[in-house]
């Protein structure tokens, strides 16, 4: 069994054939790691239960590709010289669009993926669910500023008790979740079993872990920092921003992310989102969507929130993400963005240059330059959960297109 491959190596038949045999078939308890999830990441929802967020019924128009970048030549950051081709080849790439000044500069599709393929976004999800929730603040039915326990007052029993919805957005409350994805039964591999993305790990008693997201996020009681403090990522602050957005709307969350982000942009695909036991949609990592339906998306948040000259996302909330309160990060931040910072559920390059991105392991990125007007999607299967080389890569290669 290969750790896992490139494009440009051949790729074994993991679940080829009527029935694919046993060693190729995923393995429930594995789904998303390599090579496995070089094959899942296009397929979730043939694994796991998800709800469709509904596409528009009149697209938004995007033109056609005017070539392809395989050939621009970068230095990565440690000094090699390399081209934006090697580099989708290196980072395991299933899609990639990069849009600078009006045109498509780069539009390809690799390991099996083409322009209709959905491809798990990871925490890129957060992202599109936190601008959904912009237009209900816009609208005064959320209030950053408010606790978050006025819109889920079970909260008061909680780590949360005395936290802002802003914190939460930000990640800046001080509830302790440890988000280390290897360790199966610590909390983001609880949360891995409360969402119904994994079966308990075997030899490990797990008859009391929370059964659903909303029972874990009523599991944690504990804080270890003083609201406001301190930046730590934690992706269950972002299932409590979903939760809020289903209270308020009375709706579920993949009906709320449709009618207020993904129809408005014109998206031409369905994408769709993990549920959990109890139905609710995993806010935090769970929604598959198309390579240029987040074009669409990321075109809206660099043309300040209008679609073809209609209000899609409300400006101030553009605004508070690229220059708003940002000065809280942490170290492991700084390792891949050293001028860094976390607003609104989107890591900050620089908010001097109001540089902002949607990040997701495995390789997920969504990246916005106003200053140079460009737009980046990348869909990939990494080996591993996290790798800074690669970003940084990734980052470099597109630092150097930004430059053209």
């Amino acid at each position: 069994m290969p750790i896992s491959y490139r494009n440009s190596e051949t790729a074994p038949p993991i679940m080829a054939g009527s029935p694919p045999p046993q060693e190729w078939r995923v393995p429930r308890d594995a789904w998303d790691r390599a090579p496995w999830n070089r094959w899942t990441f296009q397929h979730v929802s043939e694994i796991l239960p998800t709800a469709r967020i509904r596409h528009a019924l009149t697209p938004s128009q995007l033109p056609e590709a005017a070539g392809r970048l395989d050939d621009v030549p970068f230095e990565t950051p440690e000094g090699r010289s390399t081209t934006f081709g090697e580099m989708l080849d290196d980072t395991y790439t299933d899609a990639m669009l990069v849009w600078k000044d009006g045109h498509i500069l780069h539009e390809s599709y690799h390991n099996g993926m083409d322009a209709r393929s959905v491809h798990l976004l990871q925490s890129v999800s957060k992202s599109i669910v936190a601008t959904a929730a912009a237009t209900l603040i816009e609208e005064g039915r959320l209030d950053p500023a408010a606790p978050i326990t006025e819109v889920l007052p079970e909260l008061e029993a909680t780590a949360w008790k005395g936290a802002t919805l802003q914190q939460v957005l930000d990640m800046t409350t001080g509830v302790r979740f440890d988000e280390s994805y290897e360790q199966v039964d610590g909390d983001a591999g609880k949360l891995d079993v409360a969402a119904g993305w994994k079966l308990p790990p075997e030899g490990i008693d797990a008859s009391g872990w929370p059964k659903s997201t909303w029972e874990q996020i009523l599991s944690l009681t504990v804080a270890e920092a003083q609201h406001g403090e301190r930046f730590a990522y934690r992706s269950i602050e972002t299932d409590v921003l979903g939760h809020a957005m289903e209270r308020v709307t009375g709706l579920k969350l993949a009906e709320v992310v449709s009618g207020r982000l993904w129809q408005p942009l014109g998206c031409v695909e369905d994408a769709n989102i993990v549920l959990d036991p109890a139905g609710y949609g995993t806010a935090s990592g769970g929604i598959s969507a198309s390579l240029r339906d987040m074009a669409r998306f990321g075109l809206a948040l660099l043309n300040d929130g209008l679609v073809e000259g209609r209000r899609v996302i409300p400006k101030a909330w553009i605004d508070d993400t690229r220059h708003g309160a940002h000065g809280l990060f942490n170290d492991s931040g700084r390792m891949t963005l050293p001028n860094g910072s976390y607003r609104n559920q989107f890591w900050i390059e620089d908010s001097r240059l109001g540089r902002f991105m949607g990040r997701g392991v495995f390789g997920q990125l969504l990246y916005v330059m106003p200053d140079k007007g460009l737009v980046a999607v990348k869909l990939s299967t990494w080996p591993e959960f996290v790798s800074v080389n690669r970003l940084r890569r990734t980052l470099a290669a597109l630092h150097a297109v930004a430059e053209l």
